[in-house]
């Protein structure tokens, strides 16, 4: 109940209002958010690389009204992508459609998405496009597959939620093309219809998912030959998630090029370090920007222990 109540202030523009005029509040969304620029952003990337750390940034924002508006976002993209380049910093971007404009009308969001694509492409960036409700699952699937096989997108990943009933099929069909995929709980809410609403489904559907698609085979490219590997992101601080991801791939031999861990900034830092001091890839999802409200009621959301440290953070001088 807590959870789903966290999870409809973090879409209500009445409480956005009002916790984001809370110093306490920003205060504690800078724990899971680098801060607002993008050179923030750029910096903690560094410092994560330091400790053999992989990013991927994300510049906070969600659905646009405006056509105009999403040609900041594709404009800070297009730099971010340009800085990390440049300054050689091992990190990609994730982006979501509605930010580029996909409640506008889907050309613009396809236009924007393949600017900020050809730009990481150019510099061999990966790009993710986050899912974001189901609302938009089907609709996200369909341009991921169009800009990856119809314009030739090699960089790109997408996610899949563990909480969606129909991520299995999405799964195995994904992993039939060669997809890359990160895999995630999931984070909005949604109706037990169409999501699992027990953790304990969703958990065990994150195993599932996983063991799925780290057991698939090469992509067929239809000719008998395999031109590609599936790659998995597990995305995810839970233990045992972790836990029974690195049993399968210990069990199965599944290759470090197949799989990378991924956590959110600021949240197990010390297991960040182990999993890489055990020879793990494992990326730092990076989110920066001013419009950090609804990222952090979904971090609130996830962890009563975030929500705790809120709440006290509200009396403290």
């Amino acid at each position: 109940m807590l959870r789903r109540v966290l999870l409809y202030l973090s879409e209500a523009g009445w409480a956005k209002a009002v916790v984001t005029k809370m110093g306490a509040a920003r205060r504690v969304a800078l724990r899971f958010v680098a801060g607002e620029s993008l050179d923030d952003a750029l910096r903690a990337s560094r410092e994560l690389n330091e400790k053999g750390l992989l990013v991927t940034l994300d510049y906070l924002g969600e659905s646009v009204n405006r056509a105009e508006d999403t040609q900041a976002v594709v404009a800070t993209y297009t730099s971010l992508i340009e800085q990390i380049a440049s300054q050689k910093v091992r990190a990609g971007v994730s982006l979501k459609l509605t930010h580029l404009g996909l409640d506008i009308a889907e050309d613009l969001c396809i236009t924007n998405l393949r600017t900020v694509l050809t730009s990481a492409q150019e510099h061999d960036i990966p790009a993710t496009v986050d899912m974001e409700s189901s609302h938009y699952t089907d609709d996200t699937l369909r341009i991921v597959r169009t800009m990856r096989y119809e314009y030739g997108f090699t960089n790109l990943q997408t996610v899949i939620q563990s909480y969606l009933r129909r991520s299995e099929d999405d799964m195995r069909a994904l992993a039939s093309e060669g997809a890359s995929i990160r895999l995630v709980k999931g984070a909005y809410l949604e109706n037990p219809k169409i999501a699992f609403p027990e953790k304990s489904d969703v958990d065990a559907n994150f195993v599932k998912l996983a063991e799925i698609f780290l057991g698939a085979d090469d992509a067929d490219t239809g000719d008998g030959d395999s031109d590609e590997s599936t790659f998995l992101a597990i995305a995810s601080h839970d233990e045992n998630m972790i836990a029974a991801a690195l049993a399968f791939i210990e069990k199965n031999n599944v290759p470090s090029h197949r799989y990378e861990f991924q956590m959110l900034y600021g949240i197990r830092t010390a297991r960040q370090a182990e999993l890489v001091q055990g020879g793990h890839a494992m990326r730092v999802y990076v989110p920066f920007g001013s419009s950090w409200y609804a990222y952090f009621m979904r971090r609130l959301a996830e962890r009563p222990a975030n929500l705790t440290f809120f709440l006290r953070s509200l009396f403290r001088r």
